[in-house]
């Protein structure tokens, strides 16, 4: 029978020995890429603005773009007439995209609303001024693992006259 020479022998080699530090090294460097993305704010709710314009109407949406389950995430659609408004504001938006969310209310509360298939039709009534703020004060649901895109517009004699298209992702 063979004796040892060292208490070491058969354990590890040298170059598994600095495979395995550079292995340590490579994870720490991940962790340290996701700690200072989540101190950047890159984990968690951002927002977007877009927007757009068509038959006297602008339109100016701020939305989730990326969020996670659980958090309060803004969603307000400006609208602004020129001149003011003729009457009530017709507006519609995607009525699935709004099944990620648990809603707390809309501001200012619409005085007619009806919901089909396909669009959440609210009617507001005449703003002062040129302007009408559209708010929602909604967190995105616990459950919910998957983003939803959507369209929100506003209707002129029931015909749409500016619409905003938006996409909200996910993410764990």
């Amino acid at each position: 029978m063979e004796v040892p020479n060292s208490t070491l022998d058969g354990i590890a080699s040298e170059a598994r020995a600095r495979l395995a530090a550079w292995g340590r090294r490579g994870f720490v460097l991940v962790l340290l890429l996701i700690v200072i993305a989540g101190l950047c704010g890159f984990l968690g709710m951002q927002k977007r603005t877009t927007s757009a314009s068509g038959g006297g109407y602008h339109l100016e949406l701020t939305y989730p773009h990326i969020a996670r389950s659980g958090l309060d995430v803004p969603w307000q659609l400006t609208i602004t007439r020129r001149g003011g408004f003729d009457g009530p504001v017709v507006v519609e938006a995607t009525a699935s995209y709004f099944d990620i969310f648990e809603s707390q209310g809309v501001s200012p509360e619409p005085s007619k609303e009806t919901r089909d298939g396909q669009w959440w039709q609210m009617t507001f009534d005449k703003p002062q001024g040129d302007t009408l703020v559209v708010a929602f004060d909604i967190y995105v649901q616990p459950a919910s693992q998957v983003g939803r895109s959507g369209t929100a517009r506003v209707l002129d004699h029931g015909s749409p006259a500016a619409s905003v298209d938006f996409t909200t992702r996910l993410v764990p």
